[in-house]
């Protein structure tokens, strides 16, 4: 006779699937416990089955390693996201469950309060500025220096501690606008320079170039935004994004 452990405990756990699977449904919020950490994530334990969260889920706080916030063991709520029966696979959030950041934000980021955040990405209108867990604010480049800069990374480097101002809140649209140079004062003798109209497309009074603008690939001399920011998840449109750019252009066109 030929006994295996290993055959009932796989028939054990094919049977806890199932029912958990039959009684779970996205949007649950379920209490789990750590299993296991990788580079990409966090296995979390349901009672039987195993469901990830993947890194970008755990908190709204930037994460390098899942092991830097989560230990094995640990307890966790986690919100299910999505389930495949077929594939035995069950994706988690635990920052679903944690409050929104965005929430009282007019109160935690005032207009006209100084902040300490950090630079998490530089882009060829700006910086993104983390000023608190999972809140982004962009300064554009007109708002970094009083001196011309060609592009952001000039002067910023991602990760570096920068202290900016807050010009603008915009609660519905999770929207900050921020600026440094506000808290920088110009130099002495010299013009403040507007980064945005240096870069912008200068509008001739000769009424007759309607063909201005159609050289170059045909973009009108308009500022490139490469497709990555088009539809960035920030909730800046491209007017805030362009400046004064965009209105200059729309007006050429007229």
């Amino acid at each position: 006779m030929i006994l295996s452990h290993r055959a009932v405990l796989e028939a054990q756990k094919a049977e806890a699937r199932e029912e958990i699977f039959a009684k779970i449904q996205p949007g649950d919020v379920l209490d789990g416990k750590v299993a296991r950490l990788t580079n990409f994530g966090a296995f979390v334990d349901l009672g039987g089955v195993d469901g990830l969260v993947h890194v970008s889920q755990i908190s709204f706080d930037h994460v390098d390693k899942p092991s830097d916030v989560l230990k094995v063991g640990q307890d966790v709520k986690v919100k299910v996201l999505n389930l495949d029966p077929e594939r035995n696979r069950i994706s988690l959030s635990i920052k679903d469950t944690l409050p929104e950041p965005w929430d009282g934000i007019e109160d935690k980021a005032p207009v006209d309060a100084v902040l300490t955040g950090t630079v998490r990405r530089l882009t060829n209108f700006g910086a993104f500025v983390e000023v608190l867990p999972g809140v982004e604010g962009l300064v554009h480049i007109s708002q970094i220096s009083h001196e011309h800069i060609g592009t952001p990374a000039d002067v910023l480097k991602e990760g570096q501690e920068v202290q900016v101002k807050v010009l603008s809140v915009d609660p519905s649209a999770h929207r900050l606008g921020l600026s440094i140079k506000a808290l920088t004062e110009a130099p002495e003798g010299a013009a403040e320079e507007d980064n945005s109209n240096n870069s912008r497309p200068r509008r001739s009074n000769n009424n007759g170039g309607n063909n201005r603008g159609r050289r170059n690939g045909g973009n009108g001399g308009r500022t490139s935004i490469p497709a990555e920011y088009q539809q960035d998840d920030s909730g800046f449109s491209l007017g805030d994004i362009l400046g004064d750019a965009l209105k200059d252009a729309g007006q050429d066109d007229k």
